[in-house]
């Protein structure tokens, strides 16, 4: 088991690794040439930096604690008790077009439970952190999902995956939509799950997502108040990818039920270590 002290030094490297390869993902940003990336499959964008940030934080995290384990987008990994999961880029596609939407996503699991989580959009310098049991913060002060009460009120994002059947996305847009809710999508599920917590949106869904895209962004929603899917119910899980769901409580069944994706049986809170 992890103690208080171990658990405070990972956040201290958390907050500072991200923080960095932030500001290196930014300067590739500003200074990629228009059309430079490359296709990993449908709409699944490549670009040079998503290597290059994924390695800086891998050789952080080495250098400080070479004992725990590493999950990462690009270079892969394999589980440990003591997890590092990096998204070096979300929201690539973004990035590569020059749309300033994308952040860095890390969180840190014990034994498959997400006990910390960093994303940071460098291009508009907002740093969302989250810690089990301690609360979610952006820019150091504190979030709140929002008060929404009802889902016709409600403005929610629906993510895309090639895995799943167009048809199944279609006909869940359709149900949200006849339930009276707007819908969105900004292409970072990692950000969207972020704005959930902040109360920026009502709630994010999406069939199929990698566990580096969201388990920061799950932490920060439980954390800020809100509910969550059941992704991942064991640490196999992280190994695969899942159905995700984040929401505000007023309309958290609602939304589940018109996207037929079910909420977890019990939230994660509790001390942090």
């Amino acid at each position: 088991m992890l103690t208080v002290d171990e658990l405070n030094q990972r956040e201290t490297l958390l907050r500072t690794v991200t923080a960095s390869a932030g500001a290196l993902a930014l300067d590739a940003f500003q200074t990629r040439k228009p059309g430079d990336f490359t296709l990993k499959g449908r709409q699944d964008f490549l670009t040079e930096a998503d290597g290059a940030v994924e390695n800086h934080v891998r050789a952080a995290i080495a250098a400080e604690f070479p004992e725990d384990g590493i999950l990462g987008e690009e270079a892969g990994g394999a589980l440990a008790e003591r997890l590092w999961v990096i998204d070096p880029i979300d929201g690539t596609a973004n990035f590569a077009r020059g749309i300033a939407h994308f952040c860095v996503a890390i969180s840190f699991c014990v034994k498959g439970e997400t006990l910390l989580g960093a994303i940071f959009n460098p291009a508009s310098n907002e740093f969302y952190f989250a810690r089990k049991g301690a609360g979610a913060t952006k820019n150091g002060t504190p979030l709140a999902v929002a008060a929404t009460d009802a889902i016709a009120n409600a403005s929610v994002e629906i993510g895309w995956s090639p895995r799943v059947a167009t048809t199944d996305y279609l006909a869940a847009q359709e149900r949200v939509l006849a339930e009276g809710a707007n819908i969105r999508r900004g292409a970072s599920g990692a950000l969207a799950i972020a704005w959930v917590a902040e109360g920026r949106t009502d709630g994010y869904a999406e069939y199929y997502m990698n566990a580096w895209d969201c388990l920061a962004g799950l932490l920060m929603v439980r954390e800020a108040g809100g509910v969550t899917g059941a992704y991942p119910a064991t640490e196999a899980e992280l190994l695969m990818g899942g159905e995700i769901f984040a929401a505000a409580p007023g309309i958290a069944a609602e939304f589940s039920a018109a996207m037929k994706i079910a909420i977890a049986p019990t939230e994660r809170k509790g001390e942090a270590a």
